[in-house]
């Protein structure tokens, strides 16, 4: 561990070393989720209800999707250098290193201008929280706590798995893009307003409904539209687990299958 922190506090220092440039990264990179709560306060402008959902409902939602993407994006984001590090070459040294692979690609040059978009997404979810009327118990406080920390650990499974295809496709960074920011939108809205087999591969065959959608069903106590029983609501830290172990696997196979970049 004295290794990884040594690999951390470099990127720290090395990231403030110019406060003003620091503390404008800060602020710039606030702006990709104010858009995403205002394109949603524009929709509700000139509509009532979306998907058969309120604005104050609807935000409990965007709170839940942008505080879990912002943090994951943060601590495990930086995996999308991937096909960088694997086309140029520099993925041999890390492997070269007495240190585990994946910690030291989400440590190197570490984003830490993310942190106030990190903060910003827990600040929409607590104000959209209190502000929805939610009939506080127990159990519902715990969701509203672990429902986050789930959604961290799907989107940062997400970005480690979708990486890993960089092994077999290097130009594959466009293809994980697709999947993880537009996973991001997915959960912005009630999947109420998807259909078809869009909807079922998004939201249950990726699992992104478990983000956002059913725990938000579960804090607000409606029952789901699309007739999905009342535990499904509480189901997001399960498919975590599933999310996390599959992206495990993908890195493992990934890992053992790569051959340099000379091969």
């Amino acid at each position: 561990m004295r290794a990884y922190r040594a690999l951390l506090g470099a990127q720290a220092r090395s990231q403030t070393a110019y406060r003003a440039s620091f503390l404008l990264d800060l602020l710039g990179n606030v702006g990709a989720t104010v858009f995403d709560v205002v394109t949603v306060l524009v929709i509700y402008g000139v509509t009532r209800e979306l998907g058969g959902f309120t604005l104050r409902e609807t935000l409990v939602m965007v709170g839940l999707s942008a505080s879990a993407f912002a943090v994951a994006d943060l601590l495990v984001g930086n995996i999308e250098r991937l096909p960088t590090h694997v086309r140029t070459g520099l993925f041999d040294a890390v492997l070269l290193r007495p240190l585990g692979a994946l910690p030291q690609l989400l440590l190197m040059n570490l984003p830490l201008r993310k942190v106030s978009r990190g903060v910003f997404g827990v600040g929409v979810l607590v104000v959209a929280l209190t502000s929805a009327g939610i009939d506080w118990t127990p159990a519902r406080v715990a969701l509203a706590v672990v429902a986050p920390l789930a959604g961290v650990v799907f989107f940062g499974s997400l970005f480690v798995a979708t990486a890993t295809v960089s092994f077999w496709w290097v130009d594959s960074g466009e293809l994980a893009n697709s999947v993880t920011y537009g996973g991001r939108d997915f959960t912005t809205y009630p999947v109420t307003i998807f259909d078809g087999w869009f909807r079922a591969a998004f939201a249950y065959g990726l699992g992104f409904a478990f983000v956002s959608y059913q725990p938000a069903l579960a804090l607000l106590g409606r029952a789901d539209p699309l007739g999905l029983p009342s535990w499904a609501g509480w189901a997001a830290p399960a498919v975590a687990l599933v999310a996390a172990a599959l992206a495990a696997t993908a890195w493992r196979t990934g890992i053992r299958h790569y051959r340099s970049t000379g091969s």
